[in-house]
């Protein structure tokens, strides 16, 4: 890139200012004491134990002084994205020299005492994380763990037309599967009604102790690739500082303007064509301006810069090389004596919200407003009696979020993410009130496909569908993501660390709350019969409850009007993770809306017009979590009352799962009083769960009554088959449930044998028909609750 025509005085002062983060950065790094050597360093002065990473630092600090001046000159709105989050002391530095960290950190302050805390405080017990954590001003995403800057560059611009997001990707970063997928972002970016994103690829050449793929391919290779993925790249490459920031300015004023001509000519002049958005290659030394030999191995330009590439208290020189590193940067000019920056180059930064680190986007629970929700009862399926059939309970909740939608247009703060699933997982209701977003082309024949939609739902990736509604969260704004339940475990890495930054931003009281990330799962494991073993898999919710109690919760809707409740309550609530499973295919409707609200209020409860203990102790509990559980739980309910009626079974349904634990170990939670009210404290509970069954015991294990949980579940064996075959092949249909039922009771004697040994003659008599007719027998299709247990003659 040629030099565009700042002052020599300008770019020196950027320099200054560059050399001055990075003084903060070593400091951080190495210092407890003495932060502007105003003394001989000593060994005292360096930390006992040194952890971080130097590598990626001084190149994010280079940018973030140009992105300053950028900001400043053209009064953009931007905010930083730092995708090698482990360069952790460049934003702190950034944000620190700009003002906005001792804003939010007024003990931090900006001079000498505020130095040495800043420094001390790095990765030191009691102080901050390494990474672009939480606690961070200006960041929304950590990148502790590598993949998915890009995607959260993406959700933070949609609907947000005047942001543009700097996003730094690293050339380890862009290895990972997220990231080389996340190029193809472009291609769902509308830029009438949605800001930018300027990728800066920062090519070091190396990662921890490995050369990056990107830095040792041709130019021209580089080059096709990213033009492949629909870029415009501008490359900047060098060491030398004055033209390396000489030619860092030109690069990103020509990207700014390219940026404005796409926005207007698509704002102005309803240019629809999908344009080429730029981005700019940084090829720079790892560990830029740090020790070039260390013990007779290069430092700088190699992978032995990625962390600390100095021990002093194992290597006594190493202390003389420290002091010199970090006089090299001649804190002197940078700071007065009371440790404050020099006024001419604080002036660098821009004021107020325009600095990076102050930026309301990048602390979005400031700028969330409420959604406009329609009344979820008017949405109501009629029931006149439990076990009515119905159309699929994702289609129930279809025509509310076509509302939602309808009714937050003007705000254009909610969407949908999926993973090319959404007319599949029933909610083609939505498409009612918006298409999908596209930008590539369309042709004759394509569905909903259009460059403004509140669905985004085109690209068969979870990955980006997760990482593009993390960044839609964390700038303020509302949304859900449905999915394939089997499906949903590849972005199990990227909701652990959503989930984790809501666990530690929820402690930091500058941090307002999120809106919560929303899981609608379905398709669900009892009915994937169709597309066999690689769809049948619920251990998703296992992963989520490691997470802490503060955060997660999951819910299982036995019927429509239940979830209708369920999703209204999880739109409404705020810094959660909500995990909802429902099905899509017609099933029995069980409660009017009035007792749906009830219910899911409670979050578990006795289903009276199915029990008949009569409020006295019950023989047997017959419990039962999500949809498939409950209709065989009811439907074994039916057998046992006709068949064995001096029985007294209670029926207890759980919709809320976080209910089964302690209230002491979940908020949730139910006192033992509450939980043995419901299960008693000695009496056999069979119960019917939609995951895997030892969560239950895990939920459970406390109780009085453990020993008496006896729990069907998926055991991990599936088929293509038919939906009730997948219940029998893990011992959970209604027949194997009265024989666990039988049992556990010896009261029954007997006619209690008698009746077992029916059962088991009708799984033999199950399997029989089902391999000559290819579907259920009649009388399990077909079977309502209330009509007889028509059971078989033997």
């Amino acid at each position: 890139m040629s030099a565009i025509n700042l002052s020599n005085a300008l770019l020196q002062r950027m320099d200054a200012y560059w050399r001055a983060a990075n003084y903060l950065s070593v400091g951080q790094i190495f210092l407890y004491d003495n932060p502007l050597l105003q003394r001989p360093l000593a060994l005292a002065d360096v930390k006992p134990m040194l952890l971080g990473h130097w590598g990626t630092t001084p190149g994010q600090n280079f940018i973030y002084v140009h992105l300053n001046r950028l900001i400043k000159q053209y009064d953009l709105d931007m905010i930083y994205v730092a995708g090698p989050g482990h360069g952790g002391p460049a934003v702190v530095a950034n944000t620190y020299l700009e003002g906005s960290y001792s804003e939010i950190y007024p003990d931090i302050s900006q001079d000498l005492d505020g130095l040495k805390k800043l420094f001390r405080q790095f990765s030191f017990p009691g102080g901050i994380p390494s990474h672009a954590s939480p606690e961070c001003p200006g960041s929304i995403h950590e990148g502790g763990e590598l993949g998915y800057s890009l995607s959260h560059a993406f959700g933070a611009v949609f609907d947000n037309p005047d942001l543009i997001v700097a996003c730094v990707v690293g050339d380890g970063e862009a290895e990972t599967g997220p990231l080389a997928t996340a190029w193809h972002s472009n291609k769902f970016l509308d830029p009438a009604s949605d800001g930018a994103v300027l990728p800066i690829l920062h090519l070091n050449g190396y990662k921890i102790a490995n050369p990056s793929v990107l830095a040792r391919i041709s130019h021209e290779e580089l080059e096709q690739l990213l033009r492949g993925y629909g870029w415009t790249p501008y490359f900047v490459a060098g060491h030398e500082p004055a033209l390396m920031h000489a030619a860092m300015a030109a690069a990103l004023d020509q990207a700014l303007a390219q940026i404005q001509q796409i926005q207007r000519a698509a704002r102005e002049q309803g240019d629809r064509a999908r344009p080429r958005w730029p981005m700019i290659v940084l090829e720079s030394p790892k560990g830029w301006t740090g020790p070039r030999i260390v013990d007779g191995q290069q430092i700088e330009g190699s992978f032995r810069a990625h962390q600390v590439p100095l021990h002093p208290r194992l290597h006594p020189a190493h202390l003389g090389l420290l002091e010199n590193w970090l006089k090299s940067y001649h804190p002197e000019r940078l700071f007065d004596a009371a440790g404050r920056l020099l006024p001419e180059l604080a002036a660098l930064a821009p004021l107020g919200d325009r600095r990076m680190g102050a930026n309301p986007h990048a602390n979005g629970g400031v700028l969330l407003r409420d959604l406009h929700l329609p009344d979820f009862r008017d949405y109501a399926v009629e029931v006149s009696a439990p076990g009515e059939l119905g159309i699929g309970d994702t289609r129930v909740l279809g025509p509310f979020l076509r509302d939602v939608i309808r009714q937050n247009e003007s705000e254009r703060n909610f969407r949908v993410f999926g993973p090319d699933e959404t007319l599949s997982n029933g909610l083609a209701a939505m498409f009612e009130a918006s298409p999908r977003q596209w930008d590539a082309t369309t042709l004759p024949g394509d569905e909903f496909l259009a460059p403004s939609g509140r669905v985004l739902d085109s690209m068969l990736s979870e990955h980006q569908c997760e990482g593009w509604l993390e960044g839609y969260l964390l700038t303020g704004r509302h949304g859900l993501f449905n999915c394939y339940e089997a499906f949903i475990h590849i972005i199990d890495s990227m909701f652990n660390q959503h989930a984790k930054w809501l666990k530690v931003s929820a402690g930091l009281p500058w941090r307002p709350p999120l809106a919560s990330l929303n899981y609608l799962l379905t398709s669900h494991v009892w009915r994937q019969d169709h597309n066999g073993f690689t769809h049948q898999d619920p251990g998703f919710i296992d992963h989520v409850v490691n997470k802490k109690a503060e955060v997660v919760r999951v819910y299982f809707p036995p019927d429509g009007n239940c979830l209708l409740s369920v999703m209204d309550h999880c739109l409404r609530s705020r810094h959660y993770v909500n995990v909802v499973v429902a099905g899509k295919h017609p099933a029995p409707q069980w409660l009017t809306m009035a007792a749906a609200v009830q219910h899911c209020t409670a979050g578990i409860g006795i289903w009276r017009w199915a029990s008949n203990d009569q409020d006295q102790a019950p023989d047997l509990v017959m419990a039962c979590c999500g949809d498939v559980p409950t209709l065989e739980t009811l439907a074994a309910v039916s057998i046992l009352r006709e068949q064995l009626p001096e029985l007294k079974i209670r029926v207890v349904n759980v919709v809320d799962l976080m209910r089964l634990q302690p209230s002491s170990e979940h908020p949730h939670g139910l006192s033992d009083q509450d939980f043995d009210a419901l299960f008693t404290t000695d009496k056999p509970v069979i119960f019917a769960f939609h995951a895997y069954p030892w969560l239950i015991h895990r939920l459970t294990y406390r109780r009085s009554n453990h020993p008496n949980f006896h729990v069907r579940g998926y055991k991990e064996e599936g088929t293509v088959t038919t939906p009730f075959d997948m219940t029998v092949l893990n011992d959970m249909d209604r027949f194997h449930l009265v024989m666990d039922s039988i049992d556990r009771l010896p009261q029954t004697g007997t006619r209690g044998s008698t009746l077992r040994k029916h059962m088991q003659y009708k799984i033999f008599e199950h399997r029989q028909y089902i391999v000559q007719h290819g579907e259920d027998m009649p009388e399990i299709r077909l079977w309502r609750w209330g009509a007889g247990a028509a059971l078989p003659k033997h």
